[in-house]
């Protein structure tokens, strides 16, 4: 097996690049795990009090249970993911079946700051973009499919998206081994890092 962590800021492109890059290494078998999934449960909190929450530092994110299912992934066990509502800010009682494939994507703008979960990847890549798409990419994300007012969502990004990357997001491109600039439309980028993956499973040095 063989793990990539693919962190980067919010609306750089992480999402389009993981899709292009299970597509592009069938036949291999290739997941990609999203850590949106691995939010924590806000359910004991009132509603009014979860919108205010900062959902853009890293301890808004269950990882010690993502490392303890990539664990299990990586010793061939299936595990059973969340999922989570980001419109109510809690776990779905519903889970989604992952069975352990050839390639696993870790994929979250804090996939590159757990030292805990870096230390199981085998690759870790940076997406990069400039701050002003990220902002336009994120303010139609959470309009559209989140259900979120957009001066919501400004005020969000000024208050807490922007300071959280620069204090949490943007330090982890230091632990990456590749970095990708502008995001999913690097082809040439996403290319390399497919090349890398296919000659590491096949044995080629």
């Amino acid at each position: 097996m063989f793990v990539i962590g693919l962190g980067g800021g919010t609306g750089s492109g992480k999402t389009t690049v993981a899709k292009k890059l299970k597509e592009k290494l069938i036949p291999k078998s290739c997941e990609i795990l999203p850590m949106d999934n691995y939010y924590k449960d806000m359910s004991h909190i009132d509603l009014e009090k979860r919108r205010t929450l900062n959902y853009d530092h890293p301890d808004i994110i269950e990882y010690r249970l993502l490392q303890s299912h990539l664990k299990s992934l990586l010793s061939g066990k299936t595990v059973e993911i969340p999922t989570y509502d980001f419109v109510s800010y809690v776990r779905k009682p519903e889970k989604i079946l992952f069975n352990p494939p050839e390639v696993i994507i870790v994929e979250g703008i804090f996939a590159l700051y757990y030292e805990d979960i870096c230390s199981l990847y085998d690759l870790s890549v940076y997406v990069d973009a400039e701050s002003d798409i990220r902002f336009i990419r994120r303010l139609m994300r959470d309009v559209n499919e989140r259900e979120r007012a957009m001066q919501s969502v400004v005020d969000q990004y000024v208050e807490t998206v922007k300071p959280m990357h620069d204090a949490y997001v943007e330090p982890t491109k230091r632990r990456a081994d590749i970095i990708i600039p502008k995001g999913g439309f690097n082809n040439k980028a996403i290319d390399v890092v497919v090349s890398f993956v296919l000659n590491k499973l096949d044995g080629v040095t």
